[in-house]
Formats: structure tokens, sequence, C-alpha cells
């Protein structure tokens, strides 16, 4: 797709064809953002779930509801990015699936050992199996008109709460197709192994495929483009401030997921009633989280596309564009950078180590090891000024280079 008018265009995609830069900005700042989850999963010392209620406090919270943005904002993305590459028909249906079987794998093996640093796989189905996954779905959208493939998505994404009070159980030998589809958990296969999904394809797969088709908007004149974004985006956000206020629909009931936090419930203080507001289900997406995610970032991206327009990319955001030039390996990179400077700190303050290594790191933190937030936040920050220099290598190989396998890493 050539640039439309007055969008500044970054490198161009493996294939040739030229991409937004707001694009790529607003997929490198979720992913720098990413990193702090995940540098709190390997340095605190909470054992308790940042949603849980009764032991939550605000700056915890709040350092996991800003990760929230992320994985609606990549799925979202990776659907806009294939709808934005020059291929079309068979030949995207094609890379699609390819490249989704590959990221399911990569889940299973690489990334599943970046995890654990143990060569067993952990058998949990995170984000990066779904994401797979969902861009094998989308392989199949994308041979539908751009229309259908909207109200496909778009009703996937709305309606699939009305679903929540369906057990797994009701469907027998099959209740683990719900549980790929719609509802976490975990299904044993023999008495000491199975598999655990963290991330059910439903919604996600409507993400994915209402992405794509908000590509299209993206090729509009640039004026109409961001006057549009902002009206979807603060659209998004009354409608969440609507549901989650009146808890009419959208989240599910308590008791549905790992933390299930239930509808909107005012609380005992004011910092609780807000965290009890914004505490809504990521396992699967409720419509509620995604329009409380994706509204804000559908907004950012018109943002950015004004600071493009106006000022040009400057140095901060011109390296946190190099992230959002290469996702897939600085989501595997980090993994394995973080996990790695947790068993370093470990060492180096005489705390316990062993638990960092293998299945045990799931179970959370083990006694006496772990730091408060400030430390997550110094080692978060290192994390991605190391990431940095790697990366921008790796963008510069796949600017400079056409080769095939560029394209699925």
């Amino acid at each position: 797709m050539a640039a439309t008018s007055g969008a500044a265009t970054a490198g161009p995609l493996v294939g040739g064809a030229p991409r937004l830069n707001s694009v790529d900005l607003l997929r490198g700042l979720v992913m720098a953002i990413m990193a702090l989850d995940h540098t709190r999963d390997y340095f605190t010392y909470v054992r308790f779930a940042p949603e849980n209620l009764a032991h939550t406090y605000g700056s915890l919270f709040f350092t996991r509801w800003i990760t929230h943005f992320c994985a609606p904002t990549f799925f979202f993305l990776a659907g806009t990015g294939a709808y934005l590459s020059k291929k079309r028909g068979a030949e995207l249906s094609n890379f699609l699936w390819k490249r989704g079987l590959w990221l399911v794998f990569l889940e299973l093996t690489l990334i599943s050992f970046a995890w654990t640093f143990s060569p067993l796989p952990s058998m949990g189905f995170l984000v990066i199996w779904a994401l797979g996954w969902a861009m094998v779905f989308l392989a199949i959208l994308v041979r539908l008109p751009l229309k259908a493939i909207a109200i496909i998505s778009v009703s996937m994404i709305v309606l699939h709460n009305a679903f929540d009070t369906v057990s797994p159980a009701a469907f027998g030998k099959l209740s683990w197709l719900w549980l790929l589809l719609h509802k976490q958990g975990f299904y044993p296969i023999g008495q000491q192994f199975g598999f655990f999904v963290l991330y059910p394809l439903i919604p996600w797969i409507g993400v994915m495929g209402a992405g794509y088709a908000f590509g299209a908007l993206l090729q509009k004149p640039a004026e109409q483009r961001r006057r549009t974004l902002l009206i979807i985006g603060a659209s998004m956000i009354v409608l969440f401030v609507i549901l989650r206020a009146t808890n009419i629909y959208g989240d599910p009931p308590a008791g549905f997921g790992t933390v299930s936090p239930g509808p909107f419930v005012v609380q005992k203080t004011t910092e609780l009633t807000v965290i009890s507001f914004f505490d809504v289900e990521k396992y699967p997406p409720s419509l509620q989280y995604l329009l409380m995610t994706l509204g804000p970032a559908i907004m950012l991206l018109a943002w950015f596309e004004k600071v493009n327009l106006r000022a040009g990319i400057g140095k901060f955001w011109d390296k946190i564009l190099v992230f959002g030039r290469v996702p897939m390996f600085y989501y595997i990179l980090h993994l394995f950078l973080i996990h790695a400077m947790a068993i370093a700190v470990a060492v180096l303050f005489r705390q316990p180590a062993k638990w960092l290594i293998g299945g045990a790191f799931f179970n959370g933190p083990a006694i006496g090891y772990g730091h408060g937030l400030a430390f997550v936040y110094l080692m978060w920050l290192l994390a991605v000024f190391i990431l940095y220099f790697p990366c921008k290598w790796y963008a510069g190989v796949k600017e400079r280079r056409k080769d095939w396998w560029l394209s699925y890493v």
C-alpha cells in the first residue's frame, strides 16, 4: 500500500509494502510496556494477584493494569499489519496460516524454555499460542469480503460474554474444546500430565479480524482518518464507562476465571472502588476489557499520526519505533533477558534462585525471594534499555535484506 497523504512512513515491510509510523509506534510502545508485567512476574515478592481486591493496593494494581493494553493492541495491530501488507487473497492466506503454526510451535518450544529455562515443555497455552491460532483463523477469514470479516469479528467480540455461564462440563468429553475456545482452565491428560489454557481463542480471533478490517480505515486521507479514529476510540471508552458503571453486560460473573473480578462494586475506600471499576476480566478478554484497552489505543494511534505530521519523530519515539518493527524478535529476547536478570539478581542478593528454573516459576515467588515495586521498575527500565541495541541491529537487518524467513521472526 502506498502511504496515504500526510502520514509519515517507516521502512518497508518484508515484501516491499510501506507501513505507517503510527502503527509501529503504537506497537513498539505496548511492547515496551509489556516487559513491565513480565519484569514484575520475575522480580516481585508479592504472592497474590494484583487484581485481588482483598490484598491489592493502587500502585500494584495499576502497574498490572497498564500492561492490560498490550495483548489486545498486539492482536489488533497484527490484523492491521496483515491488511497493510501488499499480500492479498491466497498469498496472504498462505502466509498467515504458515506463520500462525510457526508461532504455535515457538510457544511450545523456544518460548516455553525462555519462561522456565527447562527443556521440558510447560504445556501452558499462552499469548503467542493464541496469536498463532488467531492467524490461522484469519487465514480463513481473509478469503471473505471485508464487510463480512468486520461483522464476524465484531460479533465475536460483542457476543461471546453471552456464553460465560456455559460450563466446559456441559460438553462432556469435548470439554477440552470449550477450554480452548472460551474458558480458561486446566485439562488433565492422565494422572500427571495436562495442559493449561491461559488464553482461550475467543474473542482473540475476533480482535485480530477486527484489526484487519480496521486497516482499511488507514487508507483514508490523513485528516479524515484521524477524525474517524478519534470518534471510534472515544465511543469505545464511553461505552466501557456505561457498561462498567451499570453492570448490564460485557464482563463475566465472579468465579469465571482464575481471578474473576466480577461486577463493579463500590468498596470501603475510594482507592479500592477505582480498582474495582477498572478490574475487568482478561482471560478471555471480556467486552468491557477490550473497550477499555482498544478505545484508548485507537485514540493514541490518531495522536501518533499528528505527532508525526507536526514534528517528526523525536529521539525517544525513534527508539520506541525500533521495538514496533521487530515485535516477535523483541518478545522472545525480552523473556530470555528478564529471566536471566532475575537469576543473576537472586544470586547477587543471596535469595532463592532454583525456583526460577522449571515449572515452579508459574506458582509464584519462593519464600524469601523478591523485591518491591521500585526495584521492579528499575529492572524494567534496564531491560528495555538493553533490548534496544539488539532490536535496532535486527531492524536494520530486516530493512537491508529481503530473505523470506525474516517475515517469520
